[in-house]
């Protein structure tokens, strides 16, 4: 693995990410934790257009899927200390450097979020870190998921109408993970919390339950699916406990167990405050990108040495502290890592050939 790095912005605290296509080119946004900026970038690493100067505190985006361009949001989500007026915003490009915000739905705390399809119709689940708080460092209140169907046409909201939401599941301490994942040819999320991990299915007709499946009691804050070794069974990748410093990969038993099978062998001192994460293909192989944002706020990628029989790990950067990394394929037919340097307000586009 070859790596080429280019820097193409230097966003304080920079954090969130998305795809999106926006008048018929392959684009992403970036975004900042605190009060700073959102940036609209070409796949190449050109800044296009300045979403919004603030308010900030993004933790996730992601596009409204047949849109030109819209997405949605979290906003005001700085700290579990400061979120409770965390919410979901709606962006709708209007021009250049122009673009409408209104507010879809409040959400407390809200963390991550994920727009799922299932039988023709798009869905929405929203994960609160927390439900409540009252003084510093305070996890009285856990978590919990929330959804809600999507709406094709999303004119109607604004912070006078906003999207109601139901609630899915509770009790979810330290509701921090999420990822997107297909179960039987449909959208799921996979959700990483204190209890373990969890996988969420939107209903299969419309007006049904949601189905919610624990599938691992390891305490995670983020967990991926990801069959690595190709033996056709989905590995287990968790980060444990939150923000914490274990990198282990589980693997399925014939008693339908997740057992470990292979943990990250550098010091847990050295990967504190593991938080980037993004499961694809690169190079045509299966590859976990992982980042830490303490100890050696190391970059790696993870992938199956057949050879071997083990897992290998190459470094993508090192001493950047990743907060998230995106991955896609660009119109080259290149190989694009996108991190977001946060422990040094870096954003960076990497090239990786072979």
């Amino acid at each position: 693995m070859k790596i080429e790095k280019k820097v193409i912005s230097n966003l304080n605290k920079c954090y969130a990410m998305s795809e999106l296509n926006y008048n018929g080119e392959h684009c992403f946004l970036v975004a900042a934790e605190k009060t700073d900026p959102c940036y609209l970038f070409s796949e190449d690493g050109e800044q296009l257009e300045t979403v919004w100067t603030e308010p900030g505190g993004v933790m996730t985006m992601a596009q409204v899927p047949g849109s030109n361009g819209q997405f949605l949001a979290t906003h005001k989500f700085y700290s579990p200390n400061d979120s409770a007026e965390a919410k979901i915003v709606i962006a709708t490009p209007r021009g250049k450097d122009d673009w409408e915000i209104r507010t879809l739905c409040k959400a407390p705390f809200v963390h991550r979020f994920g727009i799922l399809n299932r039988a023709g119709k798009n869905y929405l689940i929203v994960c609160c870190l927390k439900t409540g708080h009252e003084y510093k460092n305070d996890w009285r209140f856990p978590g919990a998921c929330f959804g809600a169907m999507l709406p094709d046409d999303l004119s109607e909201f604004n912070e006078d109408n906003l999207l109601p939401l139901t609630l899915l599941k509770g009790d979810m301490l330290r509701n921090h993970g999420y990822s997107l994942v297909k179960r039987g040819g449909h959208d799921a999320a996979v959700v990483g919390c204190e209890q373990g991990t969890f996988l969420f299915e939107p209903p299969a007709v419309y007006g049904a339950d949601w189905e919610v499946t624990q599938l691992s009691s390891i305490p995670s804050s983020d967990s991926v699916f990801v069959d690595l070794d190709g033996d056709g069974k989905e590995e287990l990748g968790v980060i444990s406990p939150f923000h914490g410093a274990s990198l282990t990969i589980y693997h399925l038993d014939e008693f339908g167990n997740y057992v470990p099978q292979w943990k990250y062998p550098a010091p847990e001192a050295d990967t504190d405050m593991i938080h980037g994460t993004w499961a694809d293909d690169i190079l045509g192989k299966k590859t976990w990108i992982v980042g830490w944002r303490k100890g050696t706020k190391d970059t790696i990628a993870i992938t199956w040495d057949a050879e071997k029989g083990t897992y290998n790990t190459e470094f993508i950067d090192r001493n950047t502290g990743c907060a998230n990394a995106l991955h896609f394929v660009n119109k080259k037919g290149e190989d694009v890592i996108v991190c977001t340097n946060r422990e040094i307000d870096e954003v960076a586009l990497y090239t990786v050939t072979e």
